[in-house]
């Protein structure tokens, strides 16, 4: 993978960008491709790429051309359908000069105009420029696993758009401020996660999954050329039409190819691959497969948290002893938790608040202290499989359905029970109405996001309630249509994947450490397979989730591997407010009511009663939970705000980087 940046002047005029702005923006993002750099510049458009050399590794030079120069790209990611498509581009004669999968996009390109994106299979973010008709597209891959972010900022009287793999590449332009968005803010507080197109500063947005721009400078409105057009989207069938699948052993052998073939291809690199371990059954299918298709046993890396009841470090041992494998465990305890949080946030440039996200972090950065650069992960499974826990929660409490306003005085009593406040019945009711019904992630997520009516000073209590961050979901036309189970499917995974999984705990942790991360289980053939399914196939009865998952794992691996509980993966939460910890000088800094007085954004009064009644309260206590995950979100909503917007709440260094002093036009 790599990192890309750019400005294009959206008025057509042509201008050339202040100097040295897009420098600093490559600059900025030099950890996501330390082995080379390329820039462009010509007047009107300014790319920039920092290449992290994985394929054609002697001649992957960005920009990279077509044969007469006139169509130009830079690119983020990797094409895992990148030999079987060079070969039918050379056969209508295309000529092809290098190595590495980038020169695909613009034969691509001149061959289907803005339908390239329809031809390419894998992970990326896109810029290719046509020189002719002077045009320029913006697109990112369909599950959302590599990042992309625009600005529109206007300098010196013309609109100029602004992109990159990071927003700090954006602010080292000089010519955009950070302000906080409250709608990304109500994002984060609401799903722990922010799935767009806001982010947590005003004026930067993220390009979707599965869409693009298309720009026409001086041809079309800014508003209509930096409006996001979708070229894929997941699509299950309507209701009664799902795959029933009464052949159990073809489903299960058709599933099996698919993911095989998925992973086969995710090992196809210059440099050697390696593999996460954790105990569970997604990450040692993979690793199985792997195996098998490289003839050899693969490296892998595990994460142990160094404390009872979290570590899977045995889990893992296990399988990597069936398989063959060397594992190399990376412990993960109290210290580098307290200590690598604010180089966390940094990178994620987001409150953060699953803890899970350090132990990744921390596993990127031994497969780089080995020296090795791609790793296969397992994710995705989970949510295209039913492998939560408010999966089997919604099949269990299905029948609150059936009498009114049984499921609305259930969710209130539940939530009082864990200290959560009280909330307006539309409240609960909106995101229902735009759901179509209950569905077990709401269930989950929705009573937790209620946290912020807690801590929320009045002011922004306001600005934060003013817009739902459903209503920012833009959910498919169909959706209605579909089976409840799979509308849940959707909303955990368009919520949580780009928003979290793929971002705090995926590509910003592992590029940060130079590491490009792999997900077979994201693969397109293996997201229509597994859509297309019944719901019967994901979670069989009450307990037995990613069924059809764990009927191929039999073959592979040890049936208690195979059928091996979940574990929600987490450090535990006491690690910053637990009464035995050492002190941490910039956890109590964020927190002292100076420091929230300045920000802002929540009552001093709120949190002092909150971590008063955290340090009475049992381990096990039924409200402990929430209040934990509450707190931390204020606590990294307060370090996200020095990092990146004011550096006076504690003694840590700014995360911005360092820019002169420009004008700026917002």
């Amino acid at each position: 993978m790599c990192g890309i940046a750019g400005m294009i002047d959206l008025t057509g005029g042509r201008r050339m960008a202040p100097r040295g702005a897009v420098a600093r923006m490559a600059k900025a993002i030099a950890h996501r491709g330390p082995d080379e750099d390329g820039f462009l510049d010509e007047p009107g458009l300014h790319l920039a790429n920092t290449r992290l050399s994985i394929v054609g590794l002697a001649d992957g030079r960005q920009p990279i051309a077509n044969e007469d120069g006139s169509v130009v790209t830079v690119f983020n990611g990797e094409f895992y359908n990148y030999a079987e498509t060079k070969a039918a581009l050379q056969a209508k004669g295309h000529t092809f000069r290098t190595h590495t999968d980038t020169e695909l996009i613009p034969h691509l390109w001149e061959e289907h105009g803005t339908g390239f994106l329809d031809h390419l299979r894998g992970q990326f973010a896109i810029c290719v420029y046509d020189r002719k008709s002077r045009e320029l597209v913006l697109g990112r891959d369909r599950a959302g696993i590599c990042p992309l972010f625009y600005s529109v900022q206007r300098i010196d009287g013309t609109d100029w758009l602004l992109f990159a793999s990071e927003i700090k590449a954006i602010f080292a332009s000089g010519f955009v401020t950070p302000r906080a968005d409250p709608a990304g803010l109500s994002q984060v507080l609401s799903f722990f996660a922010i799935p767009g197109p806001a982010t947590m500063f005003q004026g930067v947005q993220s390009v979707l999954p599965g869409r693009y721009l298309h720009l026409k400078p001086g041809r079309a409105s800014v508003a209509a050329q930096t409006q996001q057009r979708i070229y894929w989207e997941v699509n299950y069938p309507d209701r009664g039409e799902e795959d029933y699948g009464a052949d159990e052993s073809k489903i299960v052998d058709e599933f099996e190819s698919v993911l095989y073939s998925a992973i086969d291809r995710r090992l196809r690199a210059d440099v050697p691959v390696v593999s996460y371990l954790s105990g569970g059954v997604d990450s040692s299918l993979v690793v199985a497969m792997a195996c098998r298709a490289l003839g050899r046993a693969i490296p892998t890396f595990t994460v142990a948290v160094t404390k009872e009841g979290f570590n899977e470090e045995s889990e893992a041992l296990q399988t990597a002893k069936f398989l063959g494998c060397s594992p190399i465990v990376v412990p993960c305890g109290d210290a580098e938790l307290r200590g690598d949080y604010p180089e966390l946030i940094a990178a994620a440039e987001c409150p953060v608040i699953d803890t899970a996200c350090l132990g990744l972090m921390h596993l990127a950065r031994s497969v780089h202290h080995h020296g090795y650069k791609v790793a296969l992960t397992g994710e995705g499974a989970d949510e295209w499989l039913a492998g939560y826990p408010w999966f089997k929660i919604s099949r269990l409490t299905k029948f609150l359905e059936a009498v009114p306003g049984l499921g609305f005085a259930v969710r209130t009593g539940a939530a009082k029970l864990m200290g959560q406040p009280a909330f307006a019945r539309e409240t609960y009711d909106r995101p229902e109405q735009l759901f179509g019904g209950r569905n077990g992630w709401l269930d989950i997520y929705g009573m937790m996001s209620f946290s912020k009516l807690r801590f929320l000073t009045g002011d922004m209590r306001t600005a934060v309630m003013k817009h739902s961050p459903f209503d920012d979901l833009e959910l498919p036309t169909g959706l209605r249509r579909w089976h409840p189970f799979h509308r849940g499917m959707y909303l955990g995974a368009r919520v949580m994947l780009a928003g979290h999984l793929l971002s705090s705990k995926g590509d910003r942790v592992a590029m940060h450490s130079s590491v490009e991360t792999r997900y077979p289980f994201l693969d397109e053939d293996v997201v229509d397979f597994m859509a297309k399914l019944h719901p019967r196939w994901k979670l069989r009865g009450l307990l037995r989730d990613k069924f059809v998952e764990r009927k191929v794992a039999q073959r592979w691996l040890p049936k208690d591997v195979a059928w091996r509980r979940k574990k929600m993966f987490r450090a535990p939460m006491d690690s910053w407010f637990g009464q035995n910890q050492p002190p941490m000088p910039w956890i109590e800094q964020v927190l002292s009511p100076e420091s929230l007085r300045k920000s802002g954004y929540f009552d001093v009064d709120a949190v002092r009663m909150a971590r008063a009644q955290l340090a009475g309260m049992r381990t096990r206590s039924l409200g402990r939970p929430a209040l934990e995950m509450g707190l931390t979100a204020v606590m990294a909503t307060q370090l996200w705000h020095h990092l990146f917007l004011k550096a006076d709440l504690c003694e840590l260094p700014s995360a911005l980087p360092t820019t002169p002093a420009l004008g700026v036009a917002a």
